[in-house]
């Protein structure tokens, strides 16, 4: 079937972070929200389809998955990326963020190093942080217009800090980057070296933009399956997010015993049925809803790229490599922070998520999630537009 991306459905009063806690947030009712990573589109009919089947059913109890769902996670990602994982390899946790707050537990004792690469996903730092482990930052260089790896400050961190474990964004959010086979192995090399494990957070491995491969970190070397997990989901790739489903894949037979004791210490057990049925359904019966939304997706991108460059050129965007995640720079504008967090909200009349969220490094960006229909996005940078020009006379 033909699915309509143009269609702008009104999400408010459906209980969406989106766009009912604008006033719980400190925001207004009038500022287009294209901050948090999920679409405005609807998702696949199958998916919806299998759902409703689900409800209708009215017995909702402890659920397990059937034979066939593991066939369809395997099936995708051995499709999609030419990665085939074992079904032993399989836990399933209720979100990746979940996920990695644990993984953190459960490769590091308190007080224990963890390496990050900001500017980066904030839930990053916060596990590190909310668990009593010490943060340590080998910062991204920006260089070519991308960001790049300093490998040099990345082995040096490691060894000054006696680092644990190292949370991989791949690709990377907010940078768009979609790490080639040669960065991934050059770190792997490192952590194999210093005996650092790495948990991979490969959430937006469906989104590449052409030119571009996803690679899965764990497939690319035989010998990093003994220090790596692997965060998957179709939360982001068919807008699932509060079905609340996540697929941790861990080769390694210690490293799955001592993820699965931290997921038992929590008294996590069964996922629901709901997130088990979209799941499902999404990796078997999805794939024309995401041929036809990547397609949308790029339009957008290819929308965004030509209207910033013509009629907005005091800023530009960090071209994306993969994500639905466009990081904006807005640094040659000259303002503090307040002072644009104050043309964001009160002249453009957006809400977006400020690039200090993600790090010292992501001062002077903002987010944009170009996931909805083009006039939502079109609105949204005219309205940028017309602030940027009170800056000009």
């Amino acid at each position: 079937m033909n699915y309509n991306f143009d269609e702008v459905i009104d999400r408010r009063n459906t209980k969406s972070i989106k766009y009912d806690v604008w006033k719980q947030r400190g925001h207004q009712a009038d500022e287009i929200p294209m901050w948090v990573a999920d679409m405005d589109f609807r998702t696949a009919q199958p998916i919806i389809d299998r759902l409703a089947e689900n409800a209708a059913h009215g017995i909702y109890g402890y659920s397990e998955p059937a034979d066939s769902y593991y066939e369809a996670v395997i099936g995708w990602f051995t499709r999609h990326h030419g990665w085939t994982p074992e079904r032993r390899w399989f836990i399933k946790t209720p979100g990746i963020v979940f996920a990695i707050s644990a993984a953190v537990r459960a490769f590091t004792d308190e007080g224990d190093a963890v390496l990050i690469q900001q500017p980066v996903y904030y839930p990053f730092s916060e596990a590190v942080l909310n668990n009593g482990r010490t943060l340590i930052n080998s910062p991204l260089v920006e260089r070519n217009g991308h960001y790049e790896i300093d490998f040099d400050d990345f082995e040096r961190k490691i060894t000054e800090h006696d680092v644990k474990l190292f949370l991989l964004c791949n690709p990377h959010n907010p940078g768009g980057r979609v790490w080639t086979e040669e960065e991934l192995c050059r770190l792997g090399e490192i952590l194999l070296k210093h005996g650092v494990k790495v948990v991979s957070d490969e959430i937006h491995c469906d989104f590449t933009f052409p030119g571009h491969k996803h690679h899965v970190f764990v497939s690319l070397d035989e010998r990093f399956a003994g220090i790596t997990m692997t965060c998957t989901s179709p939360s982001k790739t068919f807008n699932l997010a509060g079905t609340q489903v996540s697929n941790i894949l861990i080769s390694d037979p210690e490293m799955r015993r001592a993820f699965r004791r931290e997921l038992h210490a929590d008294g996590y057990s069964q996922m629901n049925v709901f997130g088990l049925t979209a799941c499902e359904a999404a990796y078997s019966e999805g794939e024309e809803w995401y041929r036809q939304m990547t397609a949308y997706l790029l339009e957008n991108l290819k929308f965004m790229e030509s209207f910033i460059e013509e009629r907005i050129p005091e800023i530009r965007i960090m071209k994306p490599e993969g994500t639905y995640l466009v990081w904006v720079d807005f640094r040659r504008l000259g303002l503090n922070g307040d002072d644009l967090e104050n043309l964001i909200r009160e002249k453009a009349k957006l809400w977006l998520d400020s690039g200090a969220m993600f790090g010292p490094e992501g001062e002077g960006f903002e987010r944009f999630n170009i996931a909805c229909p083009r006039a939502l996005l079109e609105k949204a940078l005219k309205q940028l537009e017309a602030a940027v020009q009170t800056l000009r006379s």
